[in-house]
């Protein structure tokens, strides 16, 4: 009989670290899923933005066709947004495509015909919305790394996630947030 004591001691200990690690190891995976979907939301909005540049670009070239470095400059930048593999490359494309549409929009405020133009206005409508969608899935996208990584940083998880294949993963972050502070801006 007291043998019994101990070994009800050890089993429920076993017992008490499996919960935890089966929890632990559930709750990373439902974060990683998150943070992989909210990454997917993100890809989904920069190739929509994508899908518009071109568009706009045949409106201002017609009515601005000596332009050619702006447009030349933009079309790299969506390019670079295209090809962008992770958050890191993303971030820089993401710097990029911002200068470019700023540049595309100073040659628009020029021709005040192409700002009158329905075509022009609904472009740019769609542009400011698909910006908005961005940083929304930039934020819950942060937001699920966060809390992945806080996860896999605090004790004692520290000391066995990463053996279980999980690891931290890198923010959406822009070199210059003023760049991305606010969408390109529209003027009716």
């Amino acid at each position: 009989m007291e043998w019994l004591i101990p070994v009800i001691i050890v089993v429920a200990l076993v017992l008490i670290i499996g919960i935890y690690l089966w929890a632990t190891y559930n709750s990373l995976v439902t974060l990683n899923v998150r943070v992989d979907e909210a990454w997917s939301d993100i890809t989904v909005q920069l190739k929509r933005r994508a899908d518009l540049i071109p568009n706009l670009i045949e409106a201002v070239k017609g009515y601005a066709a000596h332009e050619k470095s702006v447009f030349e400059s933009v079309t790299q930048a969506r390019a670079e947004t295209l090809q962008a593999q992770g958050p890191v490359e993303a971030g820089a494309a993401e710097n990029h495509m911002q200068q470019a549409l700023k540049s595309i929009f100073a040659v628009a405020e020029a021709y005040p015909q192409l700002q009158a133009s329905q075509n022009f206005l609904q472009l740019q409508s769609e542009l400011v919305d698909t910006e908005d969608k961005i940083q929304a899935s930039r934020r819950f996208y942060n937001g699920g790394v966060r809390e992945l990584n806080t996860k896999i940083k605090v004790f004692p998880n520290t000391l066995f996630v990463r053996s279980l294949g999980f690891h931290e993963r890198e923010f959406f972050e822009v070199a210059e947030p003023a760049a991305i502070a606010e969408p390109p801006r529209v003027q009716f």
